[in-house]
């Protein structure tokens, strides 16, 4: 983290707070105004694509936009875009591929940034505001009941998630990146950082993943209806 946010600090406490209060907010002017539901829909896809692009602007602006470094090959990147085109369309199979990742992945990065010392401030506030938009815009969604997972969406969530990974992987392994951590953890405090060394803490998060897409289901789960037989 930069040495003027610290983990879990006021700053970091308030951004982390600010992310589920925004969602809110836009749920509640939703459900008072239903006429706004696309304005408020296409706003939300209209920050995550310029705040997109404005990073890749900025390592443009720096040089540092160069294969293979810097591309949009991490999961939270591949959210980022899924969550946007559910926005766009309420598509139930893009909302299904994109409630996941967003909660389980983008908001673990919002709790453990991976960011260096050196970080420029610019970098820091993106990081956040990529990342808590992927999540405002999930829970959007949700609260004010637009869109919501289906049954069996924790499996076809998963399978799109391995491979995801597995054609990274492929990639990290030709050009010697290390996207997703595949290759190696982050040198930030991470959940990674209790599940082993590499390669086992892969297995490991793959185990963390099941069980966290089911939590994030269990508020979905059709109710079972028990009958008693007369």
């Amino acid at each position: 983290m930069p040495g003027n946010l610290h983990l879990f600090g006021l700053v970091h406490l308030l951004i982390l707070a600010a992310v589920p209060l925004l969602a809110a907010l836009l749920a509640a002017v939703q459900r008072i105004l239903p006429s706004t539901a696309r304005a408020l829909r296409i706003g939300l896809a209209i920050l995550l694509f310029l705040s997109s692009m404005m990073y890749y602007g900025y390592l443009a602006l720096h040089g540092q936009l160069t294969f293979p470094d810097h591309l949009p090959l991490e999961l939270c990147d591949a959210s980022l875009w899924m969550v946007l085109i559910a926005l766009l369309t309420l598509k139930p199979i893009v909302f299904d591929l994109a409630y996941y990742p967003a909660l389980a992945g983008a908001s673990m990065s919002l709790l453990t940034p991976n960011l260096p010392q050196s970080s420029p401030v610019y970098l820091s506030v993106q990081f956040f505001l990529d990342h808590g938009l992927i999540v405002t815009g999930v829970l959007y969604l949700v609260w004010s009941r637009q869109a919501r997972p289906r049954p069996g969406s924790v499996g076809r969530a998963m399978l799109a998630v391995n491979l995801f990974a597995a054609v990274i992987g492929a990639f990290d392994a030709i050009f010697n990146t290390d996207y997703m951590f595949l290759r190696a953890k982050p040198l930030t405090v991470s959940l990674l950082t209790f599940l082993g060394p590499w390669p086992w803490y892969i297995l490991s998060a793959e185990f963390v993943a099941v069980a966290l897409f089911f939590l994030l289901y269990l508020p979905f789960r059709p109710a079972t209806v028990l009958t008693r037989a007369s």
